[in-house]
């Protein structure tokens, strides 16, 4: 979704790109808990959701836990900040001093990796066997979270990088009329686009780079020779990489200039300025919302979507979970909370205001409509690629490391130094 003693002081730069999940504002850390009257034990959930939708979905599973649940009252610990690492610092000093919240959020995948090898984390399986979520969580993602066969985190939600977001009217004056499938005619298609005078391709700060890069990678590798790229061994010098860097450079041409995050970006496309942006789908909820959360904007007509180019049948996912840490207070009130946040209910109820679809394969597919349906569709039937990015493939060190490459990258457009870069940092990172 890491090891985090080493990685609190590391460039705020690597951890920009969890802005998929995390709150808006600048807002403080919640107090602690107080007492709680009437003899109910107080459970403390730390996450970062304190924006439009992401509250509201967190405050609809909070509402079924305390049904559920009348001994516990629920203590809302988020803490706000434009990208998590607010709560990811406080975290840390909560857990080095020995007085962890009952409950975290973090990024189901490698970066729970620093918190497992610090002992911080309880195992989850017996949780998992107790509520058989193996049967209900799709097999690919149970394998892509477990850690020497056990897991640590209950995954609430499923979001989806590798989406291409497009107007259809810029394409339309363009002369292309649908969305390129391949690498090669989407780079076709921004030349098509810059001929016109529009922005070809948005792209905002650097760390949306990073997950443009992670798409032309899969785009190019496909799934099983991406997923190969995480794992001992892996030949980040080999000709496919070679490959795919090329292609990311040939693209990165037709970017328009740089925009100070994904959000602006985002809006230069639903406001037919630029024709392409590769981003995950939490863009829909902002093209989609009202505007006092969002754009407005009217799908498949003011705004499209597609897979990135190059990779139609492969999710690339990511994951919002919640952990157990080793000396919660209420361990039983937290296991209550993962119960939910596990259950059918629960991620029905969070997920459509959340603007992401559930992990479980047994949703109810009627809540769960316009790009949401596709989501929901295709999460179930493709192959499963972790997200770079956020969280899933490469622990923190290893994506500061990532993204120091494409940092130098934008600045120097050396294709083999980037290579050599991305080498060096799976060299020096990988598990």
């Amino acid at each position: 979704m890491r090891r985090w003693l080493a990685a609190v002081s590391i460039t705020m730069a690597s951890v920009l790109g969890l802005a998929a999940c995390g709150g808006g504002g600048a807002g403080q850390a919640s107090q602690a808990p107080a007492a709680s009257g009437g003899g109910k034990k107080q459970v403390e959930v730390f996450s970062w959701w304190t924006g439009p939708g992401e509250a509201d979905g967190l405050q609809a599973m909070r509402k079924i836990f305390e049904e559920k649940n009348p001994d516990y009252t629920f203590f809302d610990a988020a803490v706000a900040g434009g990208s998590g690492d607010k709560a990811k610092a406080l975290l840390q000093s909560k857990l080095q001093a020995n007085t962890p919240p009952d409950t975290f959020q973090g990024h189901a995948g490698a970066e729970l990796q620093g918190y497992i090898k610090a002992g911080n984390l309880e195992d989850l399986t017996p949780l998992y066997d107790e509520l058989k979520l193996k049967d209900v969580f799709p097999a690919q993602l149970v394998e892509q979270i477990s850690v020497d066969g056990k897991i640590y985190s209950v995954p609430v939600n499923i979001h989806r990088s590798n989406v291409l977001w497009f107007n259809p009217g810029v394409l339309k004056e363009a002369g292309i009329t649908a969305a390129p499938k391949t690498i090669e005619e989407f780079i076709a298609d921004l030349g098509k686009v810059k001929a016109k005078g529009k922005i070809p391709l948005s792209i905002g700060s650097e760390w949306t780079v990073t997950h443009l890069l992670e798409s032309v990678l899969l785009g190019t590798l496909g799934a099983d020779a991406y997923n190969a790229l995480f794992k001992p061994g892996a030949d980040w010098n080999g000709p496919q990489v070679t490959t795919a860097l090329n292609n990311f450079a040939k693209i990165m041409e037709y970017a328009g200039d740089p925009q100070d995050d994904w959000q602006p970006a985002a809006k230069q496309v639903a406001d037919g300025q630029a024709a392409f942006n590769i981003m995950g789908d939490w863009a829909y909820g902002y093209f989609h919302n009202p505007p006092q959360g969002g754009l407005g904007k009217k799908s498949k007509t003011d705004f499209d979507w597609a897979p990135s180019p190059g990779t139609e049948g492969t999710y690339l996912w990511l994951s919002d979970s919640f952990t157990l840490p080793k000396g919660a207070k209420n361990r039983d009130g937290a296991l209550a909370w993962l119960k939910v946040a596990a259950s059918k209910e629960g991620q029905d109820a969070f997920n459509p205001k959340k603007g992401s679809i559930p992990a479980r394969k047994d949703a109810d597919q009627s809540l769960y409509t316009d790009y949401l349906a596709d989501a929901l569709k295709d999460w179930s039937t493709n192959k499963l690629a972790g997200s770079i990015q956020h969280g899933v493939s490469v622990n923190q060190p290893w994506l500061a490391a990532i993204n120091e490459a494409v940092g130098l990258y934008i600045g120097s457009k050396d294709v083999k130094a980037l290579q050599q870069g991305l080498a060096d940092a799976a060299t020096a990172n990988a598990q």
